[in-house]
């Protein structure tokens, strides 16, 4: 007598791809299903561990809940189900496996942050020992192994000009356990749940609604605005989140883009070239992680930021928005309420933190990580480094916040906005009010704040010490030495791009 063989299950275990369609693993799923009739687990793990990483914070997990809702609501329509757990990923598939040993999973490749590249080895030992298949899908071109860039811009634009995948999602036998479904404490799931107004919705639905607003008419004015602080929140895509936590791949916003025709419009055309690298600086930190600890170029390990008693002040105030320049704390105090912040102004506060504060840029990555709604590991390092100037490579960029805020916000209503306390003030005296002469300032009927009096550093004078170290520093040998082999491993062989149409 024999003993027939349950049919395999089929996990597929969603991540940072929080999405239905033109999902590779999802599809992947659901033909064989369809094919072999294997039952369909659709899953998602708020894991503990990873969600008390300090890259992270709850407006990271409120944009999750609501992309996940999204997500139920659609499967529930085609009779299925997502399987959503608070629980940590060996754990969880260590009892998965004692319940069901035949399975098979299936998910994009992460490049994310230590914890999870820690988890995933602890996972792929844990397979390993029950002989179950975890197959591993990259993601939108980003290659694992790879030691030189020489073809990877090739095989990025054929993966983009592959069509979209379209996945019927009535087809499969759906695996439903109800024990296994929305295993999530009732006070996170309760605080997940609130609605906050300042931050972008998660969800398909938000991510193709903006997609096609702003390919309608929204880019009108992209070139011209994207480094203003206040018209960039509509001027801008606005896609970043959605891509970040998958809402929407990339494929689906590249060929949506070329769908405007070989004439795209000069504003399309700046969006594209900016989309383009998209993948390029995920492939820089999957192809050296070890930038989420230290420098890519590793001539800066003994920079000599500073190491005196008012770092810990001069670094609360940055992050509080405090500092007494008023376009800096404007921005910083804009993006931890909102989430968002256009990406010149990300510059000049992380340029302020080390350039001007000469504070080492790993005290600070983290907080900039979680108030970035659309924080994505691959981009936040290798961008964050880039405009500290600490890879030897790209152009040593110093923002001067005084002069970001006479250029980019002019009539001061950014600064008016986010900053208050120096509403009153008239344009020639809102972006330095430390310069306000004293007899001035005794006469005016509502003063000052000590704080924008006595700033934390005075631009002018803060570069004037820190201009002639940071340029040196970039002229050593072995700065050069490194900027060699860093350009050799990530540079994209100019006859490999295309210009823009």
């Amino acid at each position: 007598m024999t003993t027939s063989v349950p049919p395999k299950l089929t996990v597929v275990w969603f991540k940072r791809d929080l999405r239905l369609q033109d999902h590779e693993p999802l599809h992947h799923a659901v033909s064989v299903a369809t094919d072999k009739g294997y039952p369909v687990l659709p899953l998602y793990l708020f894991e503990p561990d990873i969600m008390a990483d300090p890259h992270h914070s709850e407006r990271h997990w409120r944009f999750v809940w609501q992309s996940l809702l999204a997500m139920q609501r659609t499967l529930q329509a085609a009779g299925g189900e997502l399987h959503v757990s608070y629980d940590n990923a060996v754990a969880f598939f260590r009892r998965l496996i004692a319940a069901h040993p035949h399975i098979e999973v299936v998910s994009y490749a992460e490049t994310g942050l230590h914890c999870t590249f820690e988890r995933d080895k602890q996972l792929s030992a844990l397979f390993n020992r029950h002989d179950i298949n975890w197959r591993e899908f990259p993601y939108a071109g980003v290659q694992r192994g790879i030691t030189h860039r020489r073809t990877w811009h090739q095989r990025w634009q054929q993966l983009m000009a592959q069509p979209a995948l379209s996945t019927d999602l009535h087809h499969p036998h759906w695996y439903v356990n109800k024990s296994m479904v929305n295993r999530v404490p009732g006070d996170i799931a309760a605080r997940l749940h609130q609605p906050d107004d300042s931050k972008q919705p998660g969800g398909e639905h938000h991510a193709h609604k903006l997609l096609a607003s702003f390919l309608t008419d929204r880019h009108t004015h992209y070139h011209r605005n994207i480094s203003s602080p206040l018209a960039s929140f509509n001027s801008c895509s606005r896609l970043s989140p959605y891509l970040a936590w998958g809402n929407i791949s990339l494929r689906q916003v590249y060929q949506a883009l070329n769908s405007a025709g070989s004439k795209r419009p000069r504003s399309l055309s700046a969006f594209a070239s900016r989309l383009h690298w998209h993948c390029h600086f995920i492939q820089k930190f999957e192809s050296e992680c070890e930038q989420e600890f230290r420098a890519v170029n590793h001539a800066y390990k003994h920079f000599p930021y500073r190491d005196d008693d008012k770092v810990e002040a001069d670094l609360a105030a940055w992050k509080t928005g405090t500092t007494g320049i008023p376009m800096v704390d404007a921005c910083m105090r804009c993006v931890n309420h909102t989430g968002y912040l256009n990406f010149r102004m990300r510059a000049m506060l992380v340029s302020f933190l080390t350039h001007y504060l000469l504070i080492d840029w790993r005290l600070g990555v983290q907080h900039l990580a979680r108030q970035f709604l659309d924080f994505e590991p691959g981009i936040h390092y290798p961008q964050f480094q880039m405009q500290a100037g600490v890879t030897g490579t790209n152009t040593l960029r110093i923002y001067n916040p005084v002069k970001q805020a006479e250029d980019n916000d002019p009539d001061g209503s950014f600064i008016r906005q986010w900053v208050p306390e120096i509403a009153h003030l008239p344009n020639e005296e809102l972006f330095a009010p430390w310069l306000i002469p004293p007899l001035t300032h005794m006469a005016m009927e509502q003063p000052v704040p000590e704080r924008y009096l006595h700033p934390v550093a005075q631009p002018d004078e803060a570069i004037t010490r820190h201009r002639g170290l940071l340029w040196n520093w970039r002229k050593r040998d072995d700065v050069k030495r490194e900027a060699r082999r860093i350009l050799h491993r990530h540079s994209i062989p100019a006859s490999q791009v295309k210009p823009n149409r």
